[in-house]
């Protein structure tokens, strides 16, 4: 009698190979699959439209990847701590630039009622947020640089302070790395 018979008292029927999460493929299908995969493109448009396929499941895939966080997939100008800090840093406060554009969306609709008491206001209220604008990014960048060299006193790269009023720049909802902080986060 072996160790493995249903009789003896090594046989686990309670441990079950874990689930791959899929049924297994008839050996036609397999055979098939396997045979589109090796088969070289007919001609140079089927290769392009292959080729596309391709390169747009690995966009989809990255892009997927940065909105959950995993920095395997970030861009070159995404990677390393000192970026993140950047990211996090920039995330953990409200910025007028971050509003800017859906206040500069107003202010055109604003400019087509053919009212002129109100094309003065759209007007001043596009120079005060541009004005505030300026402001608000010279500030962030004063401030960028002062924190990225206490806190990276041997990273001598340069950019620091323009990707940080990038991502100021973006709507909160849309960037991309995902913001890992809240707004009035430490960090």
């Amino acid at each position: 009698m072996t160790s493995d018979s249903p009789g003896s008292d090594n046989a686990r029927p309670d441990i079950q190979p874990g689930p791959k999460g899929r049924p297994t493929p008839k050996r036609s299908e397999a055979e098939q699959a396997r045979k589109e995969r090796v088969k070289p493109p007919l001609n140079k448009r089927e290769a392009m439209r292959k080729d596309r396929e391709r390169m747009k499941a690995q966009r989809a895939k990255a892009r997927s990847a940065m909105a959950t966080g995993d920095e395997r997939y970030f861009l070159k100008r995404d990677q390393g701590p000192g970026r993140k800090f950047l990211r996090d840093y920039v995330d953990s406060r409200r910025t007028v630039g971050e509003f800017f554009l859906p206040i500069i969306v107003v202010v055109l609709f604003g400019n087509f009622i053919p009212i002129p008491q109100v094309q003065v206001i759209m007007m001043t209220l596009w120079l005060v947020v541009m004005l505030m604008l300026v402001v608000d990014m010279t500030i962030l960048s004063i401030r960028v640089k002062r924190e990225f060299r206490k806190r990276f006193p041997d990273d001598e790269g340069r950019g620091h302070a323009f990707y940080a009023i990038m991502r100021a720049m973006q709507i909160r909802r849309l960037r991309l790395p995902k913001p890992a902080v809240k707004p009035g986060e430490v960090v």
